[in-house]
């Protein structure tokens, strides 16, 4: 029988780093977001519908791996999962105290360790960490083209609550979902 596999998520340090840019931060998926803009009399009207792609894509993330030492010097929170020293996704938080927001930038795991709960428990470590510092809401950014994400998003029960059109550096569209803390 295999040994079921337990991680720790911790507070990253700096020589967490090379591990962090080492992990494969593609993603595939067969769906999309796709952005309707209709504008008449006045009236704009914004729609995304879950399209369905003619071939599995592979995506690039939207920031390279390269951007982790300024990422590092910048941002108020920054966890990591591991498992027995090694690194399996790590998590990039802001904390915006005018909006009583914990913003959640960056969100990777490596491929071979999606879907076995690393996420989610980098996820439920910032939103521990955010609620002890009296934030009300977490909010979590990610491109149109990233569905895996977009349902992680809705699993753990954030909503829908904008987007920002060419907010990438590679210019691609960003949604945001976001969920009270309790």
């Amino acid at each position: 029988m295999e040994k079921k596999r337990q991680w720790s998520v911790r507070e990253a340090l700096a020589s967490d780093l090379p591990q962090c840019q080492g992990l494969d931060h593609a993603y595939e998926t067969d769906y999309v977001w796709q952005m309707e803009f209709h504008e008449e009399n006045g009236r704009i009207s914004i729609a995304f519908r879950t399209a369905r792609l003619p071939r599995t894509m592979r995506v690039v993330y939207p920031r390279g791996p390269d951007t982790l030492e300024a990422v590092w010097e910048r941002h108020d929170c920054f966890l990591v999962a591991e498992d027995d020293g090694r690194i399996l996704g790590y998590l990039t938080m802001r904390e915006i105290i005018s909006r009583s927001t914990a913003w959640v930038e960056d969100l990777v795991v490596g491929s071979e360790w999606r879907r076995r709960g690393v996420g989610s428990a980098l996820l439920a470590a910032a939103e521990r960490w955010a609620y002890e510092r009296g934030l009300q809401r977490i909010t979590l950014e990610t491109q149109t083209k990233n569905y895996p994400a977009i349902c992680f998003c809705q699993k753990h029960g954030m909503v829908f609550c904008g987007y920002n059109d060419r907010y990438y550096p590679n210019q691609d569209i960003a949604v945001f979902f976001c969920r009270e803390l309790r």
